[in-house]
């Protein structure tokens, strides 16, 4: 699975960078936001980030961007956000590395569209053993993956 820094366009294998930056901040507390967004125009667009929140610098962003046909239902979009969110988790899971919680970019409020999907998504997240969070929590994921398809 192929990542990429904010910083550096060169794309790196994620499971080996994770575990050599968990290594590298080993004395550091290290928090692991996991997250996606996408964004509709002409195309769809999703980014997926992983922020590593370090004790001592601040967080680190790394992210994967997925440019795909136009997605124009909402829903189908949505829950592909959720589909790259838990293949990244389980990715990072099957080489050793846990991921506790996935942020959806989705709203526990009924007046926002999102919130169609707030009970599949994390029923679905879920039952594959992660924590959901979900709006109006702080999620340093989503908002990173925001900045990203934007």
């Amino acid at each position: 699975m192929q990542f990429k820094k904010l910083t550096d366009e060169q794309p790196f294998e994620l499971a080996d960078y994770v575990k050599q930056f968990l290594d590298a901040h080993s004395h550091d507390t290290i928090q692991i936001f996991l997250g996606c967004d996408s964004h509709s125009r002409l195309k769809t667009t999703y980014a997926t980030t992983l922020v590593f929140n370090v004790s001592s610098t601040g967080c680190h962003v790394i992210y994967q961007k997925e440019i795909v046909p136009l997605i124009s239902d909402m829903w189908t979009r949505l829950w592909g956000e959720a589909e790259r969110s838990a293949e990244v988790a389980l990715y990072l899971r099957e080489n050793g590395i846990e991921i506790d919680t996935i942020d959806l970019d989705f709203n526990s409020d009924p007046k926002h569209k999102s919130h169609k999907l707030v009970s599949a998504a994390t029923g679905y997240i879920e039952s594959l053993n992660f924590k959901a969070r979900i709006k109006p929590e702080l999620l340093p994921a989503a908002y990173a993956a925001d900045n990203i398809v934007s």
